[in-house]
Formats: C-alpha cells, structure tokens, sequence
C-alpha cells in the first residue's frame, strides 16, 4: 500500500510538471501585454475567480501585496451582489477560470465594462466567452487534471497559480523591487529582521553599558561584569572614552595565570584593541562578525569614540538573526 501511494503521488507530480513545461512553451506576447498593463495601472489590481479558481485568486493577491503590487481579491458571486463597488476606474481586474464560461465571471465583466478598467484573464480555455470581454487573454490550459478522473481542479489550479507568480514576479523585477522594500512589507518575517533590524534596537545603552576606568581594581570590575550581565565590560579614560575591553574569557586568565589578584586593574588586563562598531551596523552584520572573530560581544561608539552601547549575540539570536 505505500508503493501504491508513492505511485500515485509521483504521477500526479509528473503530471503537473508537464503541464508547466508546456505552459512554458506557450508563454508569448500576450504575457508582456498583462505585465505592461499591470505596471502603468494607476488604481489596484483585482482578482476574482469562483470555487478553486478563487482561492487560487486569493494567493496571487497575497502573493503580489507581498512584492509591492496592491491587490485586492474579490469573489465573482459576490461580485454581482453588490461588491462590485470596489471597482474604480484606472483598476486593472485579473480573472481566474478554467472554462471560461463560469457565470458569475461573464455577468462581472459584462458589468464593469463601464467603469473602463482594462482586463485580463488567465484560462484554461482561450476561446470561451471570456475572450471576447477581456483586454489580454493569458493561456493556462492543461492537457488532464491529476484527479484519476480528470474532474478536480488539480493541474489547472497549478498551472493558473504559477502564472500568477509568473506575473508578479516579471512585475518585481520591472519595478526594480529591492529586498529592503520587501522587508518593510515583512517586518515580522526572518528577512525583514535581517534587513530591518540595526544594532541601535538591540544594544544596551546608558547606565546599562558595563563601565570601568583604568585603574578600577580586580574586584570592582569583576562586580561591574556581573552586575550587568553581559560578560564583559568597557574601560575608559578619564574623559570617557573607550581605552579597551574586559571579558569573562579575560577574568578566567587573570585566575589563572596569577595567585594573588588584589592589586591588578583593569588596564593590566583589557584587550587594547576591541572590535568597536557603528549603531547603525544591521544586526544581521554585527552577528556575522562576532562569529567570524568568535566573540558574543561588540561594543559601540560614537563619534568621540565614547561607549554609547554593548550589544550581546544572544539578543541577536533571541531577535530571531541567529
């Protein structure tokens, strides 16, 4: 029974595959034409489609909000029930459909044609009643469903959802859509932190940053790590700049390579030459240098070189960098 699933499971896979090659081979100016239309649109761009082919409607909506395109999906029943008053003019309306004949869809279209807006459909049958009511006719035509009875939407609903990505994807690239611009609109999502995220949210600042003088005993700086609880700890001069840094690594050393620790300070022991960073240094950066250097923590500065900020990995890690 499992190679009878495993069976099963690749032929529809093959199937579908297919049928996306062929729709590859079919890609031609009609394509361009719906990319074109959609990129001078002045309004938004409406999907609609009824049963599978809504759903399918709904995704490439989502799918081209996501990439800078504002979309709206609209249901083509409810269409003719009183939301067709979403449409305006200067919108670009986008059909769903894989007869073409679907009622709803047809009574839309006959509506709004006098609201002027341009249209364009993407169906498994080019030469329905569609044709004759849209601007662009982009063909999403498959040779069988991978429902064993050829009746569940299966490979047709691939075939249109794939051009939907065709589409928003040609209309990324025509538009010049950075990464930055996706992760304003995925502020929440692991490239928007990457993107997003700078060191200046991360640090700590003020009377948090760990802070010592030069001549601050043993003692007193070991107090100062632990108190702040971040496994280090600055030393400055008199006039606040930053002179080095102190570890948990360094305290461990200082034990180790000495029997009485009373009178060492905290310049007898600091690492002269940290590695210092700017706040506006992307988290994602700062967390690929502390592991290129093998350390868990980056001090900041400004311009007078005075500390304005430590900035620990697992904070980076824990806002989802790492």
């Amino acid at each position: 029974m499992k190679n009878k699933a495993i069976s099963d499971a690749k032929r529809v896979i093959q199937i579908e595959r297919k049928a996306l090659s062929s729709l590859e081979r079919r890609l031609n100016g009609s394509f361009s034409d719906a990319v074109d239309i959609i990129y001078k649109c002045k309004g938004r761009i409406i999907v609609t489609g009824i049963g599978k082919s809504g759903i399918i409607a709904q995704k490439i909506v989502a799918t081209l909000n996501s990439t800078g395109t504002p979309s709206i999906f609209l249901h083509s029943a409810d269409s003719v029930h009183g939301d067709m008053g979403i449409i305006r003019r200067g919108d670009v309306v986008i059909c769903i459909s894989k007869s073409g004949d679907t009622y709803e869809l047809i009574q839309l279209l006959i509506a709004i044609n006098q609201f002027g807006v341009k249209v364009i459909s993407i169906v498994g049958d080019v030469d329905s009643k569609l044709k004759e009511l849209s601007d662009v006719i982009i063909d999403a035509s498959v040779e069988q469903e991978a429902c064993p009875y050829n009746l569940a939407p299966t490979t047709s609903t691939t075939a249109a959802l794939v051009m939907g990505d065709a589409l928003a994807i040609a209309l990324l690239k025509k538009k010049e859509f950075t990464k930055e611009e996706f992760a304003m609109l995925h502020p929440g999502g692991i490239l928007g932190k990457k993107l997003l995220l700078r060191v200046s949210d991360l640090m700590v600042s003020n009377k948090s940053i760990p802070k010592v003088n030069e001549k601050t005993l043993f003692k007193d700086l070991v107090f100062e790590i632990s108190s702040k609880r971040l496994g280090c700890t600055c030393v400055v001069d008199k006039t606040g700049k930053l002179k080095g840094i102190i570890t948990d690594g360094d305290i461990r050393r200082t034990l180790q390579n000495y029997e009485n620790v009373a009178d060492i300070k905290a310049k007898d022991i600091m690492n002269s030459s940290p590695k210092i960073i700017n706040e506006n240094m992307l988290g994602e950066t700062a967390l690929e240098l502390m592991e290129k250097y093998s350390i868990t923590q980056l001090v900041i500065t400004d311009k007078k070189k005075i500390p304005s900020g430590v900035v620990h990995m697992h904070d980076l890690v824990k806002a989802g960098l790492g």
